[in-house]
């Protein structure tokens, strides 16, 4: 169970291009959607300890993600 509403990854998968999307693909990226942002954060995470800082910031966010 995903912490994400599926209707608005449901709303994400059509504006895609997709015209139907199962109750199932949704929770699946839904889920996959989940595990990227925990990673991410986690990451983003380290980097502003590294600079000293208990508060992530756009700028670690940003970094982060280009190092995916």
């Amino acid at each position: 169970m995903t912490e994400l509403p599926i209707a608005p990854v449901d709303r994400i998968i059509r504006k895609a291009g997709a015209e139907r999307v199962s109750q199932e693909a949704a929770e699946a990226l839904a889920n996959v959607m989940e595990n990227y942002v925990i990673d991410l954060t986690e990451r983003a995470l380290i980097l502003a300890q590294h600079a000293g800082r208990k508060t992530i910031r756009v700028d670690d966010v940003r970094l982060a993600a280009s190092r995916t």
